[in-house]
């Protein structure tokens, strides 16, 4: 195969067009019910904030903007998470390009991706991590445009996207500081200067009624994040037995990722080279790499060793976005397509069981969030209600799930809140809507209000 008559750019539009439409028909087609953390995110996006009770508000902002455009309508929801996904791709597509002379390098750092499930199994789910991925690949492209162009506007979009990304999940900060290593070290070698302090302005305007929130609630979102981590549950044990558990699903993880790997490696016989060149430590490129890629997950191991807590493996989902384009960087792997015939049929291989996995589970097991019959509860709400008052419904409290379910599919989208009473005599409670089995009722779906004003 002549890598001359091959068009990278094209491959790579119906590669991204082909994720985008796979993983957004396939749950669409599978699931009855939105999965929990969208209907989360939906919750609280009925009655946005700057922050909530479990996160920061960027992934409630993003389901809302969608809500705004296109309603209940579940397919909506999984096409936002493939959209982070594919810009995730685009943008360490555009990072490759500033780190290798041809595009079929390009292209490979991306197809990598899809032997981690990070990056198509769990995506239909959009959450707090997928909405990370693409600020997350944002501020490592923009930091490195400025530490090599050193342009102002580079710099204030590394602010503005860091920002984005903290206000979508707290972990943000483990590339924020392994990114402060590599300052410290530019800053030795005397290869910055104080124009990079542009990125602060953006950085702290943006954060700044996040973190006023988050006083004003007793730090509600760093006291459920120690929560599920299991920092309450001290052990001496746990400062072993949890990074070790750690470490051990994340080889796991990336167990498809390495054997598509190292069919290249393997076919293009390549050898560990990187470490026979000298100085190889002083490339910046290679640095910036290993900061970006090893650094956060030095750092989140040492987190769990020295506190003792438990990393739950769906934290780790942005950690892994550039380990195609360190590897790559690394073998130097060259643009010889015509040798990488094992690795492109792996790769498709793993393109289409992921779906199909994801479609057999989702229809064989039924007794998943995503089987809960969100609508049809809704509906039998819907007419309750209107068979007994003629307003219309502004509030449901409960847990963000099965209140937050009657939000996003009752007619009038009412505003999730807690478990606070409102006062009005237009109301409606679990019990009152299945006065025919109130305790399978409340068993099964817990206890909800409805009210009017």
């Amino acid at each position: 195969m002549d890598i001359k008559k091959i068009n990278i750019n094209k491959i790579l539009i119906i590669f991204l067009f082909s994720h985008l439409v796979i993983w957004t028909l396939v749950p669409s087609i599978s699931n009855n019910n939105l999965p929990l953390d969208t209907i989360e995110a939906l919750a609280w996006a009925s009655n946005l904030d700057w922050g909530f009770n479990k996160h920061p508000p960027m992934s409630a902002l993003a389901v809302e903007t969608i809500y705004q455009i296109f309603g209940n309508n579940d397919w909506a929801y999984y096409f936002l998470s493939q959209i982070f996904v594919v810009t995730s791709f685009f943008v360490i597509w555009k990072f490759s390009e500033l780190f290798f002379k041809n595009e079929i390098q390009n292209l490979i750092t991306i197809l990598l991706l899809e032997g981690i499930y990070f990056y198509n199994y769990t995506t239909p789910e959009f959450n707090v991590y997928v909405c990370q991925l693409p600020f997350w690949t944002l501020t490592v492209l923009f930091c490195w445009k400025g530490f090599q162009d050193n342009k102002i506007l580079d710099w204030f979009l590394f602010g503005l996207f860091a920002a984005l990304g903290f206000l979508s999940h707290y972990l943000f900060i483990y590339l924020l500081i392994s990114i402060d290593v590599f300052f410290i070290y530019m800053f030795l070698k005397k290869r910055i200067n104080l124009q990079c302090l542009v990125s602060l302005i953006p950085f702290f305007l943006i954060l700044s009624p996040h973190i006023i929130w988050v006083i004003e609630n007793d730090y509600t979102t760093i006291t459920y994040g120690l929560h599920r981590t299991g920092a309450d549950e001290q052990n001496f044990l746990n400062h072993l037995l949890h990074p070790i558990t750690f470490l051990v699903k994340q080889i796991g993880i990336l167990i498809p990722f390495f054997a598509m790997f190292f069919l290249i490696v393997i076919k293009l016989k390549k050898k560990f080279n990187f470490l026979r060149k000298k100085n190889n430590l002083k490339d910046k490129k290679l640095l910036y790499l290993l900061t970006i890629n090893i650094v956060p997950i030095i750092l989140i191991f040492l987190t769990s060793m020295i506190m003792g807590i438990k990393i739950r493996t769906m934290w780790m989902t942005p950690f892994y976005l550039f380990f195609g384009v360190l590897f790559i960087y690394i073998f130097q792997i060259s643009n010889k397509i015509s040798k990488l015939k094992n690795f492109i049929v792996t790769f498709l291989i793993l393109f289409i069981l992921s779906p199909l996995t994801y479609l057999f589970i989702s229809i064989s097991q039924t007794s998943k969030r995503t089987d809960y019959p969100g609508r049809q509860i809704a509906s039998k709400v819907q007419k309750k209600w209107d068979g007994k008052f003629n307003k219309e419904i502004k509030y449901v409290s409960g847990d963000e799930w099965v209140a937050g379910n009657l939000s996003y599919h009752l007619n009038s989208r009412p505003t999730w809140i807690a478990n606070n009473e409102i006062e009005t005599k237009y109301e409606l409670s679990v019990a009152d809507v299945f006065e025919d089995n109130i305790s399978e009722a409340v068993s099964k779906l817990g206890y909800f209000k409805i009210y009017g004003k």
